[in-house]
């Protein structure tokens, strides 16, 4: 039986919940915004793929899968048992994403030279390894508090127009706060990458919440967990600060589906964190 808490969280997510009954195979939402983690439920035991990929189903039979910022298809769900099989679609909803322009930056972290352009590649190479692993924890079912007190100072989605240069959308949230501001883990999870003095990023922790959701926690000014540590909803990871490419003291805080970067604002109790 699904945890009350979880089914509560479901339904913070979006989902018009349906009666459940026991003869229900396959439960998703009709549609969801781009940017949006997924929440589905199926029988314990049956097999799910989400446009022809198999995906984890925990003990519970809850499963999950993200929809990324710039996808317009719908999205296809089949679930099978047996003999018996069932298929659903989730229609997306597209956004409108804001545009920000970042002026006065200096030439050199707007087009890196060769030899930090390769240190940079390499961090992502870590990063993009820790989003590959696949467990059959549920821990990011509960939904995900807000890690810091602070203002939002770009959201999701904005378009970074650097010193008139474009470059790649913002897929993460910036949450500007005093240095020094504790961050708290938004909900249970194992600790899969400690980055230490990374060159975008400055010191950055990953935290995996199970079947493939992971969170990230970029420009701490300290860290504060260590790698492969279980740590509980609430606790603290670090603190807020201003190291890697950053202009101030701020949290900039990302929700993954492995390689898949979404909105974590859409899975928070509330739009906006509450203020320092």
């Amino acid at each position: 039986m699904i945890a009350r808490r979880e089914l509560l969280a479901l339904g913070a997510l979006g989902w018009a919940l349906p009666a459940w009954a026991h003869d229900l195979f396959l439960a998703v939402p009709a549609a969801v915004e781009q940017g949006k983690l997924v929440l589905g439920k199926t029988r314990p035991g049956a097999h799910i793929t989400v446009d022809g990929s198999p995906v984890e189903v925990g003990r519970d039979g809850l499963f999950t899968f993200g929809i990324a910022y710039d996808r317009t298809a719908s999205a296809r769900i089949e679930a099978r048992m047996g003999g018996r099989k069932a298929h659903r679609h989730v229609d997306v909803m597209p956004r409108i994403y804001q545009v920000q322009r970042i002026n006065g930056l200096p030439e050199s972290e707007v087009s890196p030279p060769p030899e930090v352009l390769a240190r940079i590649h390499e961090e992502a190479l870590a990063i993009t390894k820790a989003r590959t692993r696949a467990t059959n924890a549920v821990w990011y079912a509960g939904g995900l508090d807000w890690p810091v007190a602070g203002i939002v100072t770009s959201v999701y989605g904005s378009q970074r127009i650097l010193d008139g240069k474009p470059r790649a959308p913002h897929l993460g949230i910036d949450i500007a706060a005093p240095a020094g501001t504790p961050i708290h883990a938004p909900a249970d999870g194992v600790v899969s990458l400690v980055g230490p003095d990374y060159v975008l990023d400055g010191n950055l922790t990953l935290l995996d919440h199970g079947q493939g959701v992971s969170t990230c926690y970029v420009h701490q000014s300290k860290l504060e967990v260590k790698l492969g540590e279980h740590v509980r909803r609430g606790q603290k990871i670090g603190t807020i600060g201003a190291t890697g490419r950053a202009t101030g003291p701020n949290l900039h805080w990302g929700l993954n589906w492995f390689q898949v970067k979404l909105d974590p604002s859409l899975s928070t109790p509330t739009p906006l964190p509450p203020r320092v």
